[in-house]
């Protein structure tokens, strides 16, 4: 590979029939899609791609603490169900995943000797534990693909000139018949991700709804307490609460010296970004017996009193399951209450460090009965745009054609992975939605020459 396509860019103005904007995911399964389809059907296609880092995949290689979870088990019925919970979205998103599943990614993967593992919570990780060896099949992907390379080059502007767009960067301006936006959002700015591909949008004539954060952390008003930091509870449910409205989400929660992560957290913090960018407050809940109705767990409690009157509810709590399956309260799938939340839910209960069954009223058993299902965690202060592993917002979808990714705007202009409005789950739906879509965008800038 020359100079040109490794480092910065030479002086000039190079013509593409596809220019794409963004190495990550969606822009570079875009380029090998163009070139392939372009060499199937026989028809002379040069695919440029620019990006502002010094090198290709910047997101991948950080991405699920550098071991990249590439996408999630399951059909792509079964993908779109799980992963993208509002129904515009996942519609939006349905062609794509069939016509690039997760199937055909991990093929390509394990063609360029990237083999991946299924973990049991339908993660699927490369087998390496190591999200350089995925970025690096990618990058071995394009030059096999003869894909014009151009590192640290960062676009200024683009416009829209006749039946060209000129790309303008700090050294080049480049034109294309054909652009792919594929830059990302606005997360992880540290890594480029600072959203210019949604003002190029803008400029270009789209609507962009204004990004939030999704899969981020939740900053309480008040630090948990420095006992419970590093504490994690398995599989409780994690509810949110504002202005009338709750909403919720089922898994792992992580207390943190700020406030909460860990599944749970950052499923649930693009909710929780909306409602308070609605309400400006939002309440935080933890359902610690999620399969249990309050009635279940209460039946539970008194069979417990009347087997054992004189044990203290204390050490009740200490041995007991936490997020028991219903129907099995003395089986412990996810562990037991950890130890160092026990003098909490005593105190949020008003109830003395020794206190026994036999010595707890009525009033006592109901205020213990509503903190263990709906145990309080403060109130949230931020939803840190800049923390979250993706965002929310970016380019309407009703302005871009599902099937073939070209905007219903601006003619021969393509748009692909995270710049789209929309944010999945975690557990590698994300990144598997920037592979089909790239997928998508590169297949079909290749038809406009049909």
């Amino acid at each position: 590979m020359n100079n040109k396509e490794t480092t910065a860019v030479t002086a000039g103005q190079p013509h593409s029939r596809i220019l794409i904007i963004g190495a990550g995911a969606a822009g570079m399964s875009a380029a090998i899609a163009a070139r392939r389809s372009a060499k199937a059907s026989g028809k002379g296609c040069s695919v440029t791609i620019l990006e502002r880092n010094a090198r290709p995949g910047t997101k991948i290689r950080i991405s699920g603490g550098g071991k990249c979870n590439v996408t999630h088990r399951g059909t792509p019925a079964e993908l779109l169900e799980q992963g993208f919970l509002r129904r515009n979205e996942a519609r939006f998103l349905r062609h794509a995943l069939y016509s690039f599943s997760n199937s055909d990614l991990l093929a390509l993967l394990s063609s360029h000797g990237v083999e991946t593992e299924e973990r049991p919570d339908g993660k699927v990780f490369p087998l390496s534990g190591d999200a350089v060896t995925v970025a690096r099949a990618f990058e071995e992907l394009l030059r096999e693909s003869r894909v014009e390379q151009y590192y640290s080059c960062r676009v200024r502007r683009v416009e829209r000139k006749g039946e060209l767009f000129v790309v303008t960067t700090a050294d080049t301006v480049f034109t294309a018949d054909c652009l792919i936006l594929a830059t990302g959002g606005v997360s992880w700015s540290r890594i480029g991700t600072s959203g210019d591909g949604l003002a190029i949008a803008r400029a270009l004539g789209h609507s962009i709804t204004k990004p939030s954060a999704a899969l981020a952390p939740l900053y309480t008003q008040k630090a948990p307490p420095a006992s419970l930091s590093g504490l994690a509870l398995r599989s409780i449910t994690l509810v949110a609460s504002a202005g009338g409205r709750c909403v919720e989400r089922r898994g792992d929660l992580l207390f943190t010296h700020r406030g909460f992560s860990g599944p749970a957290a950052l499923s649930l913090s693009r909710d929780v970004a909306e409602l308070m960018g609605v309400s400006g407050n939002c309440a935080l809940f933890a359902d610690l017996f999620a399969q249990q109705s309050s009635a279940e767990l209460e039946a539970e409690l008194l069979k417990q009193a009347r087997k054992s009157g004189t044990q203290m509810i204390r050490k009740f709590l200490q041995g007991c399951p936490i997020a028991p399956h219903s129907g099995s309260f003395g089986a412990a799938p996810y562990g037991t209450i950890p130890t160092a939340l026990v003098p909490f839910i005593m105190r949020h209960a008003g109830l003395e460090n020794d206190v026994t069954w036999s010595g707890l009223t009525k009033e006592n058993r109901q205020s213990l009965l509503s903190v263990l299902k709906r145990f309080p965690l403060g109130s949230v202060r931020d939803v840190p745009l800049d923390q979250g592993e993706i965002s929310a917002g970016g380019v309407s979808l009703g302005e871009v054609n599902a099937k073939t990714l070209c905007s219903r705007v601006v003619p021969n202009l393509f748009l692909c992975g995270e710049i789209l409005d929309y944010a999945g789950e975690i557990g590698g739906f994300n990144l598997q939605a920037a592979f089909s879509t790239g997928w998508v965008a590169g297949v079909n800038a290749v038809k406009v020459w049909e």
